[in-house]
């Protein structure tokens, strides 16, 4: 169990779907639950910024993404998760992504979500999530169906590199409703 290699855009594992974890008790599940909340930790203290991560991202091939909502806020394993419902009402904002760190992409996203999941112990559990857990929850599950950001950007005007971001940040809210 350790800080994995994050594998980068144009390698096709992220376009791939994942399956299934079918006991979270099991070491395989275990493993993965600590390396992605080890390569969230190692990416935040390289970079300062990062809130969650998925398998794929370090390679794996399985339904758990981990969230780390900082300095309070959500924070654990989702292992199978899948929305259960999502609100009419929109949001866009401009979505980073640990797999292409220095491009930024504007994509539109549910307000509000309601993911089912399991935890580390297996146990059924629900989360109700509006704004910005709610788009960190879309886009980590999206990774788990083999879907990226890019995929979601709303029109061919939509990337940007981090760079020229940070220096629009001041002028752009985080994310507008829709």
């Amino acid at each position: 169990m350790a800080e994995r290699e994050i594998i980068q855009l144009g390698n096709q594992v992220l376009w791939e779907k994942s399956r299934e974890i079918e006991d979270c008790s099991a070491r395989l599940c275990q493993s993965l639950v600590q390396d992605l909340s080890e390569t969230l930790q190692a990416f935040r203290q390289r970079t300062g910024y990062g809130r969650g991560i998925a398998a794929p991202q370090i390679n794996s091939l399985h339904r758990v993404i981990f969230i780390r909502m900082q300095p309070t806020g959500f924070c654990g394993a989702l292992i199978n998760p899948r929305i259960s419902w999502a609100s009419d009402q929109s949001m866009e904002l401009w979505d980073d992504c640990f797999s292409f760190p220095e491009l930024m992409v504007l994509v539109r996203r549910s307000f509000s979500v309601s993911v089912d999941y399991k935890d580390e112990r297996g146990l059924s559990r629900s989360i109700n999530a509006e704004g910005a857990l709610s788009e960190l929850l879309q886009h980590e599950i999206d990774h788990l169906d083999g879907v990226l950001a890019i995929d979601r950007a709303v029109g061919p005007h939509s990337l940007m590199t981090r760079a020229e971001w940070e220096r629009q940040r001041a002028a752009r809210p985080f994310f507008e409703h829709a």
